[in-house]
């Protein structure tokens, strides 16, 4: 199997256009412009930084789309108007009524280790969904609910690739059931940040994504998720510093918006 048989594409913060065999994903669109502002729910706002590097009239056909939770920096006005609302939407339960509600006629509302596959030509997708936690405490009542994501190609009934995308979670050790429940990953794309709510880390800061690369020891970790709005507070170099300083092993392979790189 060709080495770009699993690629990504990084449009900026959590937005990826995956293929993944003959698949294609898109994870948490955000087409939102610099000086924008995404409306994050309960009197939260959050500034766009950055330029993304994709926007709707750039995508190709797509099998689906991967949502985190509904963040407006995770899913924007853009996107809500602009994406084929008979494209499948794999997200939370929450998420999932809402986008209904927008007009989105396929979407599937995962709980935690609930799958939903894709199949074409004698291979399988299967996407499941894996636990996390946005808001901390009595942050919980005022941040949504969020999915992690393990995307796993399948051929001849054998897993020919693992990946897994953490989704807007802070660490907590119950992540690892990932591998427990899946054995070896072959690359993690952790959503980092250290994203700050009412003084409250609510994403993974250097350090916690740190800790999330020891506990799952991939052999690619493909950070996203860092400096796009104003509420990161962890900047990847910390992130990667910290990495280096535990000596972890396995590359962290960093890439720049518009960027498209293997994830194998």
């Amino acid at each position: 199997m060709p080495a770009d048989d699993v690629t990504m594409t990084f449009g900026g913060n959590a937005t990826m256009l995956l293929r993944i065999g003959p698949f294609t994903l898109l994870t948490d669109p955000n087409f939102l412009h610099r000086g924008q502002r995404a409306y994050l729910g309960k009197g939260l706002w959050a500034k766009r930084l950055t330029e993304p590097a994709l926007q709707p009239t750039q995508l190709p056909a797509l099998d689906g789309i991967v949502l985190s939770h509904l963040h407006a920096d995770h899913w924007d006005r853009i996107a809500t108007r602009s994406l084929p609302k008979s494209t499948p939407v794999l997200t939370t339960p929450a998420a999932a009524q809402a986008l209904t509600r927008r007009g989105f006629s396929a979407t599937a509302d995962l709980r935690p280790w609930e799958s939903h596959e894709f199949s074409r030509d004698g291979r399988t997708l299967r996407i499941t969904s894996a636990p996390g936690v946005h808001g901390p405490g009595p942050m919980a009542k005022l941040l949504p609910p969020v999915m992690g994501s393990v995307l796993e190609l399948v051929e001849g009934g054998t897993v020919s690739w693992r990946g897994y995308i953490s989704g807007d979670t802070i660490f907590r050790p119950f992540l690892g059931e990932v591998l427990e429940r899946f054995g070896r990953l072959d690359v993690v794309v952790p959503h980092l940040g250290g994203t700050k709510a009412l003084g409250v880390t609510v994403t993974m800061d250097g350090r916690q994504g740190a800790d999330l690369v020891e506990l799952l020891k991939p052999p690619v970790t493909v950070p996203v998720h860092f400096d796009d709005y104003s509420r990161f507070r962890s900047p990847l170099g910390e992130f990667v510093a910290e990495v280096a300083k535990r000596k972890l092993p396995g590359e962290i392979r960093t890439v720049h918006r518009g960027e498209r790189i293997s994830l194998r």
